[in-house]
């Protein structure tokens, strides 16, 4: 069954497409949206986030100072290492400041920060109700706008030739579709539900792994259109990995299984060695690297360890800790060796050069000595009750994607842009994160890009 006369075909269901969806309807464009995951499981990974990060100039309503784009592009370029497309990432950070404000204008709700660990009261702003709540509401103004959705509809495939889209096949209702777009957006995540694609860059460890969200991000899209000449880019093997609970599910665990206590304490690996330093940096800077940390681990496992003084500094787990009396109580109810993992410990606690504790800056508590060190906020785990969270890397998403320039046009292999293709998302974070994160990045590229590839699309389009 051909269908014609479709202007914008938008290809996800997440914050990304949602918000290209809205930005090719408001400029008068026809706008059909294929999700290919039942409704239920709408959204992606937009489903379990809870902020994004927006340069701004002062402190607002839910903000309590300014943002800098300069020193937001100093945050990305830190954690990325200078691994980023310059021109690209400050062209995202600078449309990130009206960016509050167009997805207010969408139905979107923000609330004060949360507290804990994460230290992002100036820079981040929280969705009221989380990232169901943003993506229900998003939903709701594309629908009032009059974009068609449909869902358990994947793509299958794209007729591409001369950099041009021709149609799109989609099963729709069950029934397959042959779809003539004038202008079609990818913006249907990574590959990071793909334990086969996994494996390819990261060998068997990836069996370990866990997904923290949706396991209907497959990376389908993404393989189709590199299959049909689209450029690359970054590297497979980088991705937005942290160390999440252990005891979560495979799959859509999502953000009630982060662990964000690594700083309180040690961490050690399944023969209860510390392999990095716990306290190198802010929480929100440095929580993305410790997926990987784990998964170079043996058997990609490892435990935070901490003990009383610190049970209410940060958000619990969905999971309760592991609790014992004793260090050696406690590594036995973990499997661990009691004698490896009391030197360890009384290493540690040897080690550490009391200060002024404050977990909200660089403190100058720390240790002396130690290989690896424990830069800041080391305290002596002395306290009983002792407490353990096992952890293993939970991925969120991957930065293989589809390269594209500052209008969220994709590129072509062999040289110059596509002509009526584009890409908003995790599919093209990787030219902005080409590895590293910080906390709330990924809703900025989402939106930002979104925004871009729905009213370039719509340019085209007419």
């Amino acid at each position: 069954m051909d269908r014609d006369a479709i202007d914008v075909l938008v290809v996800g269901g997440g914050n990304a497409a949602l918000c290209a969806a809205i930005a090719a309807r408001r400029a008068g464009r026809s706008v059909l949206v294929l999700e290919a995951a039942p409704k239920f499981y709408r959204g992606g990974n937009t489903r379990h986030t809870r902020n994004m990060r927006c340069a701004h100039d002062a402190a607002t309503d839910f903000l309590t100072g300014p943002y800098t784009e300069d020193e937001f592009w100093d945050d990305l370029y830190r954690v990325t290492e200078g691994h980023t497309d310059e021109a690209l990432a400050r062209h995202m950070i600078a449309l990130s400041k009206p960016m509050l404000n167009w997805i207010t204008e969408q139905g979107v709700r923000f609330q004060p920060s949360l507290g804990g660990t994460l230290s992002l009261g100036r820079t981040n702003s929280f969705f009221l109700g989380g990232g169901r709540a943003m993506l229900n509401a998003l939903y709701l103004t594309a629908e009032k706008l009059g974009v068609e959705v449909h869902y358990d509809s994947p793509v299958l495939d794209f007729d591409i030739e001369g950099g041009q889209c021709r149609s799109v096949t989609a099963r729709i209702d069950g029934e397959m579709r042959t779809i003539r777009a004038k202008s079609v957006v990818a913006a249907a995540g990574g590959f990071e539900a793909n334990i086969e694609w996994l494996k390819e860059h990261w060998g068997p460890p990836a069996d370990n792994f866990l997904i923290r969200g949706t396991p209907y991000n497959r990376g389908d899209i993404l393989k189709r259109l590199l299959e049909k000449g689209i450029a690359p880019v970054s590297d497979p093997t980088q991705c937005h990995a942290v160390a999440i609970d252990a005891r979560a599910p495979k799959f859509d665990g999502g953000i009630i299984t982060r662990l964000d206590c690594v700083v309180f304490g040690i961490v050690v690996n399944k023969n209860a060695q510390r392999f990095y330093d716990e306290g190198e940096d802010f929480w929100p800077k440095r929580y993305a690297i410790w997926g990987r940390l784990v998964a170079a681990q043996p058997d990609q496992i490892a435990y935070i360890i901490f003990d009383a003084h610190s049970l209410e500094l940060f958000m619990p787990s969905l999971y309760p800790p592991v609790t014992a009396e004793t260090i050696a109580r406690l590594a036995e109810k973990l499997e661990l060796s009691s004698e490896a993992l009391t030197a360890t410990v009384n290493r540690f606690n040897a080690s550490v050069r009391e200060g002024t504790f404050d977990h909200t800056v660089f403190d100058d508590c720390r240790t002396e000595g130690l290989d690896p060190p424990k830069s800041h906020w080391a305290r002596r785990l002395e306290q009983p009750p002792y407490y353990a969270y096992p952890v293993r890397p939970g991925i969120t998403f991957t930065y293989l994607g589809t390269k594209v320039d500052k209008q969220a046009r994709m590129q072509l292999a062999g040289g110059g842009s596509a002509a009526n293709l584009f890409a908003a998302g995790e599919i093209m974070a990787g030219n902005v994160l080409g590895r590293g994160y910080a906390a709330g990045i990924g809703m900025t590229i989402g939106s930002v890009f979104g925004r871009i590839a729905g009213e370039e699309a719509a340019k085209h389009a007419r």
